[in-house]
């Protein structure tokens, strides 16, 4: 299956039926009456966020849905059939932007939450809705409420827990593929991976969501190669892992180059939790490997974790340390949950300590 994450569609709701223009012809009654019913709802259209998807590729070759008109109404006061609603299913993750592709609509994170987007127009009345003491015959009757239309655009972002950043042949692929049953495309150039990838990494007896994102130059945040497209996928991880090759001469340059695209794009991306990989250890000696980890270390301020990701070296603690992380987010995430029902429900919030 093909990865889609942005799709722009058309939406339209389902027009109202018209109300019924009838009068009772029954044989015997002396004075019939009105009896036109009314017209049946139309179909609204509705997103809701499903499980089982991880891709907009239905919306890549089917971009008109619309809902289908109410009934008309009928004679003995019969109400037209109202017409079903048109369901859109996406992605858990899916936003909903405007015309415009800048004003959020909804931003769906959670299985079963759905917005009604375009919502169906109402029958019109018929002619007994008219009856009055003094008008005992009406012939008025209503045609139904038009429908509504517009356009929006779905625009995905992979919920992980763990967003796999770094230059382009890094080791991403590889490390994702060791790590999790994923089986994403591994070569020896440049941009191999050309959509996102996502992955079930176990830790021991634990599991998380590993989110590999194409390669990153510099550049990528005003929309330089193919990081800008995807820089968004990351939003959502709890912490990053960067990888960065311990082949390359100058890892420093390396190391700014990521972190300065990720500053340019969003300020919150850049102030994620982020753990440092040097990948490839088994490439280079150990003088040169201990010089660029002293180096990285100098101008991140962070300790460095050194791996080879195709031979498993040192790869286990590291997901450990992953896992550790992605914990302490979801405790907090929790405390924070748990604090505003307290301070919903009046009672005094307790801080969370980690």
């Amino acid at each position: 299956m093909k990865f889609l994450d942005q799709a722009k569609v058309f939406l339209r709701s389902g027009n109202g039926g018209p109300g019924a223009l009838s009068f009772r012809r029954e044989k015997f009654i002396e004075f019939g009456g009105p009896n036109g019913g009314d017209g049946g709802r139309g179909g609204s259209v509705i997103v809701e966020c499903v499980e089982g998807l991880n891709t907009l590729i239905d919306y890549r070759y089917q971009q008109h849905f619309k809902a289908k008109s109410g009934g008309h109404g009928m004679g003995r006061d019969r109400t037209g059939a109202a017409a079903a609603d048109m369901i859109m299913k996406v992605p858990v993750g899916t936003q909903v932007f405007e015309e415009d592709n800048e004003t959020l609509i909804a931003d769906l994170t959670e299985v079963g939450q759905r917005i009604v987007l375009c919502k169906g127009g109402d029958g019109g009345r018929g002619n007994a809705a008219f009856k009055t003491a003094t008008n005992r015959a009406p012939r008025k009757i209503e045609p139904g409420w038009p429908g509504e239309e517009r356009w929006i655009w779905l625009r995905l972002k992979l919920i992980a827990d763990v967003g796999l950043v770094g230059l382009p042949n890094a080791g991403k692929s590889t490390f994702l593929s060791v790590t999790s049953r994923a089986k994403p495309k591994i070569a020896d150039y440049p941009f191999t991976t050309l959509v996102p990838q996502l992955g079930v990494v176990a830790a021991g007896e634990r599991e998380f969501v590993l989110a590999d994102i194409p390669g990153l130059i510099e550049g990528a945040s005003e929309g330089v190669g193919l990081g800008h497209r995807f820089l968004g996928h990351v939003e959502r991880c709890r912490v990053l892992l960067h990888l960065i090759d311990a082949t390359e001469e100058d890892v420093v340059t390396s190391y700014k180059t990521i972190r300065g695209e990720l500053t340019a794009y969003d300020e919150g991306l850049a102030a994620k939790p982020e753990i440092i990989a040097l990948n490839k250890m088994d490439s280079v000696t150990e003088e040169e490997l201990e010089e660029k980890i002293n180096a990285i270390k100098d101008i991140s301020g962070k300790p460095v974790h050194v791996i080879s990701a195709v031979i498993g070296e040192n790869v286990e603690p590291l997901l450990f340390a992953l896992l550790k992380i992605v914990d302490e987010s979801k405790a907090e995430e929790k405390a924070e949950q748990d604090a505003e029902e307290k301070l919903l429900a009046g009672e005094e919030p307790t801080t969370w300590r980690p």
